[in-house]
């Protein structure tokens, strides 16, 4: 721009030039001319002053520019030297601490020589006693020889004959005392094995609590319930979890099994197939997986009539149920269910006596036993663990003590919790109402089964024939064939070990393949 400036100027110059010449020749356009001159002039000083404006702010960006880069050029400059002084420092500290572990290992090599000195030193003065000492001993057995007129060998020979002498006596007097510790034990030990022998074929017993009968129009549904090869059979066994004895007793079945609700749930499950026709392992699988679930059902049907014929109301739906489990639950051989309608009767008619609540005396009653039919595995005494479930469920203080005090685990605060004490007492200790050792048995069983079940890939496990014989059955996706041999012998290593238990035990592992698919 500043040179198009410039040269309209010029031309402007030249222009008035021109005409300033033809002035001479002409008057006629002096006038104009003049004119002309003046804004030739002034558009020179406009063009001057505009490239004058042009040329400051041009040098003033120049300054501005080269600012900028003289600042970024000193930061830039900064940061090298800062990072340069850095890795200076930390040069000088690695050095240092190389300085001081140099120092160190000098030292340490220094002290390991001294001490390798030492105990040079130390052997060579012990190879030196060693050697007086050997001599010394030498020496000494030789005078001891002079005096006794025997030799070493001699010597040794009468005290080993002395010793000799000696252990047989102790042997002989340990024989006697162990002899008399049997026979006063024998007395003992033959009583456990009796009891034990009876606790396993006490019949009228294991009926009453083990058993259930079912009985059948004929012996020919026997063979349907069989299968062909005990396929069917196995099959029931393997799914229930119970023991189905087939030939004993004409016209009837016999279901073996511990677990009260095993045993309701088998001989449900054998019912609808006995009375649909239809026995094969497939139906068999679903009928027992129905009746299980119908189960449930059923226990709930059962303590609502409970609660319903003993008047007790307004009770939680789960206490409801767990009133109804208590039918399939059995406490040194006395029902459960039975046991708790007994004490519930006895509290209502004690309370009444004393002038106390009947009503809510019966209700801690039934609900005393309550934390023994727990489903899971309990870690507080189930007097405590049924005062929990009651507070649970909001039953009332004085309830909830009564049910945590009746063993004298926490301290009675009611005049109720005595009563529930008392009248539990009476229902468990008449004449005939329980059977200390069905109880241990049963948790012996319970036991086994859970041994078996700590093992990797266990599914199931079922204790059988009245716990002489355990069926584990395994996930055949995470256990092979060869791992099926291992575990059996593992778990009755296990058995051996952990367990004690009269007569013998066998384990069976049943590993079963299963292929599915559907057509659509």
């Amino acid at each position: 721009m500043t040179i198009v400036y410039i040269l309209l100027a010029l031309a402007a110059g030249a222009l008035a030039t021109f005409f300033l010449v033809r002035s001479n020749n002409s008057n006629v356009f002096a006038q104009q001319e003049k004119e002309t001159a003046e804004k030739a002039t002034l558009l020179l000083k406009e063009a001057s002053t505009e490239a004058e404006n042009l040329k400051k702010t041009r040098i003033l960006e120049a300054k501005e520019h080269f600012l900028k880069l003289k600042t970024e050029h000193e930061e830039e400059a900064n940061q090298r030297r800062n990072q340069l002084q850095q890795n200076e420092n930390r040069l000088k500290q690695q050095q240092q601490e190389l300085a001081k572990k140099t120092e160190q290992n000098n030292r340490r090599e220094a002290e390991l020589d001294s001490l390798r000195q030492q105990v040079n030193a130390q052997l060579e003065q012990a190879t030196l006693r060693k050697e007086d000492a050997e001599r010394a001993r030498k020496e000494q057995v030789q005078k001891l020889e002079r005096i006794a007129g025997l030799s070493a060998d001699e010597a040794r020979d009468q005290i080993v004959d002395a010793l000799r002498v000696e252990a047989e006596a102790k042997a002989a007097s340990i024989i006697k005392d162990t002899l008399e510790q049997a026979k006063l034990t024998a007395t003992k030990d033959a009583k456990k094995v009796v009891i034990e022998t009876i606790q396993r074929t006490a019949a009228e017993h294991a009926i009453e609590n083990c058993v259930s009968i079912f009985t059948i129009d004929n012996d020919d549904i026997k063979g349907k319930i069989i299968g062909r090869e005990g396929r069917n059979i196995r099959t029931l066994e393997a799914a229930t979890g119970v023991e189905f004895i087939v030939d004993d007793t004409p016209d009837a079945i016999i279901i073996s099994g511990f677990d009260p609700v095993r045993r309701e749930i088998a001989r449900l499950s054998l019912h609808r197939l006995v009375t649909d026709g239809r026995i094969h392992p497939a139906r068999i699988e679903e009928v027992v997986a129905k009746t299980r679930a119908n189960i449930e059902d059923e226990i709930i049907e059962l303590g609502e009539r409970t609660v319903i014929d003993l008047g007790v109301h307004g009770l939680h739906p789960e206490l409801v149920k767990m009133v109804g489990r208590m039918r399939f639950r059995s406490s040194y051989g006395q029902n459960l269910l039975q046991h708790s309608r007994e004490v519930a009767k006895l509290c209502a008619t004690m309370a009444a006596e004393l002038g106390l609540n009947a009503k809510v005396a019966k209700r801690a009653g039934l609900l005393h036993d309550i934390g023994k039919v727990w489903p899971e595995e309990p870690e507080l005494p189930h007097a405590l663990l049924g005062m929990e479930l009651a507070k649970k469920y909001k039953e009332s203080p004085e309830v909830c003590n009564a049910i945590g005090a009746h063993h004298d685990e926490i301290e009675m605060t009611s005049l109720l919790s005595p009563i529930i004490q008392a009248c539990d007492a009476i229902s468990g200790s008449r004449p005939g109402a329980r059977r200390e050792m069905m109880e241990s048995y049963v948790k012996r069983l319970h036991d086994l089964e859970k041994l078996a079940t700590d093992f990797e890939g266990v599914q199931q496990c079922y204790a059988i024939q009245a716990g002489r014989e355990i069926r584990v059955v395994v996930d055949a996706d995470r256990v092979s064939d060869d791992r099926a041999s291992k575990l059996s012998f593992e778990i009755s290593q296990k058995i051996e070990n952990e367990m004690q238990y009269p007569g013998q035990i066998k384990v069976t592992v049943i590993r079963e393949m299963r292929s599915v698919a559907f057509a659509k």
